[in-house]
């Protein structure tokens, strides 16, 4: 008898039928839309088919009600049997584990470091160890020329080996032409790179293990973080910073990169009537930062209205090309 799907109105109905027909049916004269009734009356033993003559006969629920309690209680001692005898084999191992001597606990673990050549040294030895994932918050925009040339074949030697690599920069990084080239090609090893319009703390955040965060506001010394609750909080941080962050198209700012300041390739682009949403997708650049570089233009141009800025530097561009 199945525990699982009780009866309903339509396996009580028929079940009702055949009582009232003397608790005796001829198979043969139940209709088709009986038909799933009668097999679940079946399944939980309340009819029961006899094939030498073809009838079905009801079968008193209160005896089958008892024999499914008694298949019951026998499982249940069956059941408590075998749990009162699954200890035994592990107890040569459980004696063991009771046994050996406990690691020490290595939650709460922050070293701090001063030294910087100390700070570089353990920031590369734990990159060698790393092995899935990378989360980098990089503040500060343009990032120093050798530091770039330095992990560039790091970078790729982990991203091409199945490494995942997540970094934030800020703004500033888009119009810094080595950070830009570095972008675009860590970009297509396989890393994420976006940038992210507003303050930020540098951090970096190994395998979700191992995080270095500044101990010091100058960025003298830094803290080597293991705890897990801190790792956990860092992590939550990170993420949401990175959910606010903009996605770059470090690819086509690449080839952009070099030839002209960011505000003069906004103004370019808004003496073409260009929208500043439209100049912000074009350039890549959040909304936020275009009204900046447009704040400057009118400074610089002496414009009240973005229509007045945009015909005058249309105007200044015709006097250019002549």
């Amino acid at each position: 008898m199945s525990d699982r799907q009780p009866l309903g109105p339509a396996e009580r109905s028929v079940y009702a039928a055949v009582l009232a027909e003397g608790g005796r049916v001829w198979f043969r004269d139940v209709v088709p839309e009986d038909a799933p009734a009668v097999l679940r009356l079946l399944e939980y033993g309340l009819l029961v088919h006899h094939t030498e003559d073809g009838t079905l006969t009801a079968v008193n629920p209160r005896s089958v009600a008892d024999r499914r309690a008694a298949e019951l209680r026998t499982t249940g001692q069956e059941l408590l049997s075998r749990a009162e005898r699954v200890p035994a084999p592990l107890e040569e191992l459980t004696q063991a584990y009771d046994a050996a001597p406990r690691r020490s606990d290595r939650s709460g673990v922050v070293r701090i470091v001063s030294d910087m050549e100390e700070i570089r040294s353990r920031i590369v030895q734990i990159e060698a160890e790393r092995r899935e994932e990378v989360l980098a918050a990089q503040p500060g925009g343009a990032r120093p020329a050798e530091f770039l040339a330095q992990s560039l074949g790091r970078d790729r030697e982990y991203l091409e080996s199945g490494g995942r690599k997540l970094t934030l920069y800020q703004p500033g990084a888009r119009a810094d032409g080595p950070t830009v080239e570095y972008a675009a090609l860590v970009t297509s090893y396989g890393e994420q790179v976006r940038v992210l319009d507003e303050p930020f703390t540098r951090m970096l955040v190994f395998d979700r293990q191992v995080a270095v965060v500044p101990a010091r506001s100058d960025n003298t010394a830094a803290a080597f973080v293991e705890d897990p609750a801190v790792i956990n909080v860092l992590l939550g941080i990170w993420e949401r910073d990175w959910e606010r962050a903009e996605r770059v198209r470090w690819s086509e700012l690449a080839g952009m990169a070099g030839k002209l300041p960011v505000h003069e390739q906004v103004g370019r682009l808004l003496a073409q009537g260009l929208a500043q949403r439209a100049v912000a997708s074009r350039l890549g650049l959040s909304e936020r930062t275009v009204a900046g570089h447009i704040a400057r233009l009118r400074e610089l141009y002496d414009a009240e209205t973005l229509f007045q800025l945009g015909w005058q530097m249309r105007g200044a561009e015709g006097t250019s090309e002549n």
